[in-house]
C-alpha cells in the first residue's frame, strides 16, 4: 500500500473501499456529536465518501480527506483531511474513541501541515471548532495554531452556538 505520509506512528494513506465499514464505525461514535453531519447513515454512504475521497486524493484536489493507520497494527484508527479556504486550507481530523489521548491528532496535524505547504502550496492552515470541543481546541493549540476569533452561523455549526476560529501560518 502506497503511504502518502507517515510520521513516528502513523502512516497516512489514501483509502479505499474496504476501509467502508471501519470509517462507518468510528465516525457513529458518541464524539462525533461535534459534527454529526459527518455521521454517515450506512455503510454504503460511507463507501459512497470513501470513492469520493480517493478520487480527489488522486486527482490532488480538495477536500483532500486521507485515511490514518497505527503503523503498529495496521488498524484504521482516523483520518485527516485538508478543504480549500480560499485564502488557505482548513484542517479536520478524528481519531477514534480507543486511540484519543495518545497524541496522535497532534502527530497527524503537524504532518498533514508539512504536506498542505509542499504539495498544495497552502501558507496559512485554519481549524475550526465546535464550541465546547476543548480536545479538539487543545489539539490545534498545541499544533501551533492562534485562536483568532468566533464565527457564528456557519453551514456546517451543527448546533447553532458558534465556532471557534484558529490559524496558522505555515
Amino acid at each position: 500500500m502506497g503511504y502518502i505520509i507517515e510520521t513516528e506512528h502513523i502512516r497516512v494513506r489514501r483509502f479505499e473501499t474496504t476501509d467502508a465499514e471501519r470509517l462507518f464505525e468510528y465516525h457513529r461514535d458518541d464524539e462525533m456529536k461535534w459534527f454529526p453531519n459527518e455521521i454517515y447513515a450506512d455503510i454504503d454512504e460511507a463507501r459512497d465518501a470513501i470513492v469520493f475521497f480517493s478520487e480527489c486524493a488522486d486527482k490532488k484536489i480538495m477536500p483532500y480527506v486521507l485515511g490514518a493507520e497505527l503503523k503498529e497494527t495496521g488498524e484504521l484508527i482516523g483520518d485527516i483531511g485538508i478543504s480549500d479556504e480560499g485564502n488557505g486550507a482548513e484542517i479536520g481530523y478524528v481519531i477514534c474513541r480507543e486511540h484519543r489521548g495518545k497524541g496522535y491528532a497532534c502527530e497527524l496535524v503537524g504532518a498533514m501541515q508539512r504536506y498542505a505547504c509542499n504539495v498544495f502550496g497552502t501558507e496559512t492552515m485554519y481549524g475550526r471548532v465546535v464550541k465546547g470541543n476543548d480536545a479538539s481546541a487543545r489539539v490545534l493549540e498545541k499544533s501551533g495554531f492562534i485562536f483568532v476569533g468566533e464565527e457564528y452561523g456557519a453551514d456546517d455549526d451543527p448546533h447553532g452556538n458558534g465556532m471557534l476560529v484558529y490559524r496558522k501560518d505555515i
